[in-house]
């Protein structure tokens, strides 16, 4: 089946190797004379780093369909509004994972934000949100309907663990990551936003095979398979048996 995941960011690169022409569409956030506009299509990467998460959920889930959401510019950056249109467009698109390795830190975009993270935990969509890189709040990887990531420094693509000390929930590899960038080139990255795409790409495969699963389902499915659980009850296992 194919997935098709949303990367809200600074769009895709489509034509990059790492990608082997994965993007099955997308839409721009731009500010026009009287507001935001939408405009759907192709689009290229303005900077790099929504073509760096999506070489990592291709490489995880090959079969999964790329669909990006551009709401930063050149300089990493966008508006809180920008930001909720790219989610909202992904939402109303019926996007099955929408990955969101930003956040923004703006009171007066919380509710909205939470109002679609809920609209699209109930309508079957999972988003996967980088937490803060540094210590402080930030939105929507604090919502409860999303799956929030940080990062640890193992390089194996499909070891995760489940933090059991909120607000994280799970990290996964995000130090010196190897990552496709802009203008068809590789670059060397650090960071949550890296570790973010290593848990939509495994949601995006787990679906694959069972597309039937609630987000609340497949968290649980994430908890158990994650590296320090399966570990823990592995030796209680061995200790009940001994």
């Amino acid at each position: 089946m194919g997935i098709k995941v949303c990367i809200v960011d600074s769009g895709i690169e489509a034509d990059h190797p790492a990608i082997d022409g994965a993007v099955r569409g997308g839409v721009v956030v731009e500010k026009g004379e009287e507001g935001l506009v939408l405009r759907e299509g192709p689009h290229g990467d303005l900077f790099g780093h929504a073509t760096a998460c999506a070489g990592i959920i291709h490489k995880i889930a090959p079969y999964a369909e790329l669909y990006s959401a551009r709401v930063l510019n050149e300089n990493l950056k966008g508006g809180g509004d920008a930001l909720i249109a790219g989610v909202r467009w992904a939402v109303e698109n019926k996007m099955n994972v929408i990955n969101l390795s930003l956040s923004t830190r703006k009171q007066e975009h919380v509710a909205v934000l939470h109002d679609l993270a809920d609209a699209a935990y109930f309508q079957n969509t999972v988003m996967v949100a980088s937490a803060n890189n540094m210590p402080v709040y930030s939105y929507p990887w604090l919502f409860s309907s999303v799956i929030s990531v940080a990062s640890h420094t193992e390089q194996d693509p499909l070891t995760f663990y489940y933090n059991p000390d909120p607000p994280v929930e799970f990290t996964a590899p995000g130090v010196d990551i190897e990552l496709a960038w802009a203008e068809k080139s590789y670059s060397i990255g650090t960071g949550n936003s890296y570790a973010t795409p290593h848990i939509a790409g495994v949601v995006a495969l787990i679906l694959s095979k069972h597309p039937e699963l609630t987000p609340f389902q497949l968290k649980t499915v994430m908890y158990y398979t994650s590296k320090n659980v399966r570990e823990a009850l592995l030796a209680e296992k061995e200790r009940a048996v001994g």
